[in-house]
């Protein structure tokens, strides 16, 4: 054993460090043979694919390793969520108990940050003179004077829908880089200068993505060669990854094209062009554009593998494409009148070609290589998108050398997205930090470390190594820590009508009534579409007593439903708190941690299965179909599987946690395929019938009584 696993071993041991002084951390096996192979994989070199069941402490799994090796590193993650963890705690956390001399930097998306240039435009918008949003500008430009990081997220009661984030914050589109007059103060560059400083830096998929889409554009073409990259959360790769890999045009870019050239001509280029008719035209020619995809309830994904997507009159879309078209031709030659006056309308011109192009590509018929469909719902969305990562990602992933470079000017490059400076070689090994044990710093093959607590339903993880391109990867499952046949029950009730009967929403609403007699509250219902979200979700609202408060997604905002089903405990608490059920759709399937008694009931109204009409999902099955394979078997079977593993993981998250899980889809105990998905779940006991239901439901009233018990 070298010295780098040495110190890994006893890091974690029983008589460690974290032992000794971190509360509440034990030893697990899992978590030590996880931690073993990332720090093979950070001598090596190389693919390691973990997955890493509940409990089994992967964070600290990989994070031990590579901060003990010294060498620099990105970490990734899904959600900001896990991002503000990381930096905030896990990281600042290790690097005091182990003694390190390590920086580290958090980097999200532009989108994230304020933007001092467009605040001060603000105040010349439209949207600033609606009720309230004035008081609400002056609490940002208050808070613009002292705040550090620019990071919107310290700013509370100013929620990502609300109307101003987008005229505080830039993007991509409208960022002015270097030509801005505000450059210098620009938080995403100050941001930007700490994560070229920085040993490690905290990043999420979305911005890694956006930076591999500005790389393959000619803008920036670096490839990243820090020494360690580590996804968390790598189950959302492929699905992040097609969408920032493929082409988009959405009626959301025109009408914010639409509103920051008004606000921008009017102030500064009054009288020169005619910006309430320019304007004006391309915002009519966007919304007739979005009424030829018709009307729909939610939001709807139309094929698209002619010249127009299935659904929508041909002449009447072309027609509205065109319009929107010759709308950006005008607007175009109104910009260039007006073009050398400011920075802003140099970017304004950029933004309106490149919207240009993507209408001239959608007009044409789809690249037979990749996929593309339409998204309606109150905006239309375009996507032409590549089927998976695997091309892309195996090209990025491939074995290579990495070198140490000299040290990168502090100056970031205009485009912030860009993780150029961050991704040149530059490890910055300080005198007197730890090294990698068997190379030299900088010096050897790429490491890149993937884990989650779900990647497949199967020992070689290949829902996603295939789609992710690592066929070359090694692979490990490490099992959770959790006795799930002592804490958790699985019920899946035979007396429910199929999933396709028109009364199974009811019904499944009815259970849940049944339950909440008994427990309270401490009730989670995850449903596979918004419309029995809706369904269950009203007929709750309506049978509940006041003892129990009902939570629908969508009805507040998610921080604020998470907060509050947290708070909830069966049958009040102590401070008078009604118990709560939440019901709620995709976004609460996974990243939803609810420890103890405040969530004992987990109910899925139907297996997730992929919706059959969907066009990315159809692809897939058809090339499926055409390498010989089982469209059923070898794609939708196992996207059911890990959906169903998710969302059940919202059930036990600590030792000493109880519950029960119920799937209302009797497909699950009658379908041979039903065999595949149980054995995909933590192996919980069965409950047989509905008396047995009813009996483990009063028992969590009774151990959540006597917790001594």
């Amino acid at each position: 054993m070298n010295l780098l696993d040495q110190r890994v071993a006893e890091t974690l041991s029983s008589h460690g460090v974290l032992a000794q002084t971190v509360p509440g951390f034990q030893p697990r096996q899992g978590q030590t043979d996880m931690a073993m192979a990332v720090s093979r994989t950070v001598q090596d070199g190389g693919q390691l694919v973990v997955e890493a069941g509940t409990g089994t402490g992967k964070t600290y799994a990989y994070l031990v390793p590579v901060l003990l090796s010294g060498q620099r590193a990105l970490v990734s993650t899904a959600t900001k969520a896990l991002q503000d963890q990381l930096f905030s705690r896990d990281i600042p956390r290790l690097v005091e108990v182990l003694g390190l001399p390590i920086r580290v930097a958090l980097l999200k998306g532009r989108g994230n940050y304020l933007c001092l240039h467009r605040m001060e435009q603000a105040r010349h918008s439209p949207e600033s003179a609606q009720p309230g949003a004035q008081k609400a500008l002056a609490k940002i430009e208050t808070w613009a004077q002292s705040t550090r990081s620019g990071d919107m997220a310290e700013l509370t009661g100013l929620d990502e829908r609300s109307s101003l984030w987008p005229l505080v914050t830039s993007t991509r589109d409208n960022c002015l880089g270097s030509t801005c007059p505000r450059y210098r103060a620009c938080h995403v560059n100050l941001a930007r200068k700490e994560a070229m400083a920085a040993d490690v830096v905290v990043i999420n998929h979305h911005l890694f993505f956006a930076d591999m889409a500005v790389r393959e554009s000619g803008v920036a073409e670096l490839l990243p060669t820090v020494r360690v990259t580590v996804f968390d959360e790598a189950h959302q790769l492929n699905e992040i990854g097609v969408n920032f890999l493929g082409q988009q045009l959405t009626t959301l870019q025109l009408h914010e094209l639409v509103r920051d050239v008004l606000a921008t001509g009017l102030q500064l280029a009054r009288g020169l062009v005619d910006w309430q008719v320019l304007s004006a035209g391309l915002e009519k020619a966007a919304r007739d554009w979005r009424l030829t995809a018709g009307q729909h309830r939610g939001s709807v994904r139309l094929r698209w593998t002619g010249q127009h997507p299935e659904g929508v009159v041909p002449d009447e879309w072309s027609g509205a494409l065109q319009a929107v078209s010759s709308a950006l031709v005008d607007l175009q030659n109104g910009l260039d009148m007006v073009n050398e006056l400011a920075p802003d309308f140099q970017r304004l011109s950029e933004r309106t070609r490149e919207l240009m192009q993507r209408a001239a590509l959608f007009s044409e018929t789809p690249n037979p290589e990749g996929v593309r469909w339409a998204e309606v719902s109150a905006q239309l969305r375009l996507i032409e998108s590549p089927l998976d990562i695997a091309q892309a990602f195996s090209a990025l992933t491939r074995p290579v050398s990495v070198m140490p470079q000299p040290e990168a000017d502090a100056e970031p490059p205009a485009d912030a997205d860009s993780l150029e400076a961050l991704m040149a070689g530059d490890p910055r090994h300080a005198a007197g930090k730890p090294a990698s044990a068997g190379h030299a710093p900088g010096v050897g093959q790429r490491a890149w470390i993937f884990t989650s607590a779900t990647l497949g339903d199967e020992p070689s993880l290949r829902w996603f190594t295939e789609p992710c391109g690592l066929s070359s990867a090694e692979v490990m499952q490490v099992n959770s820590p959790f006795d799930y046949a002592q804490q958790a029950a699985l019920y899946v009730p035979p007396h429910l009508p199929r999933p396709g009967d028109p009364g199974h929403a009811s019904q499944v609403a009815a259970l849940v009534l049944e339950a909440l007699a008994i427990l309270g509250g401490r009730t989670l219902v995850l449903t596979t579409t918004l419309n029995a979200m809706r369904s269950i979700g009203e007929q709750l609202q309506a049978q509940c007593d006041g003892g129990v408060e009902v939570l629908v997604q969508g009805q507040s905002p998610k921080r604020r439903l998470m907060e509050r089903f947290r708070e909830g405990g069966g049958h009040g608490d102590a401070q008078g708190r009604m118990g709560c059920v939440l019901v709620a759709s995709a976004s609460f399937w996974e990243g939803f941690d609810v420890p103890g008694d405040a969530l004992q009931l987990v109910v899925i109204d139907k297996l997730p299965f992929p919706p059959p009409g969907d066009p990315l999902f159809e692809a897939r099955s058809q090339r499926i179909t055409e390498q010989g394979k089982s469209a059923f078997n070898d794609h939708a079977l196992p996207e059911a599987a890990v959906s169903l593993k998710q969302g059940a993981g919202r059930l036990i998250r600590s030792e000493t946690d109880r519950g029960i899980l119920v799937v209302c889809d009797n497909r699950l105990s009658t379908m041979s395929y039903g065999r595949r998905l149980v054995r995909g779940l933590p192996a919980m006991r069965r409950l047989e019938d509905h008396a047995a239901f009813m009996q483990a439901l009063r028992q969590l009233t009774t151990d959540a009584s006597h917790p001594s018990a």
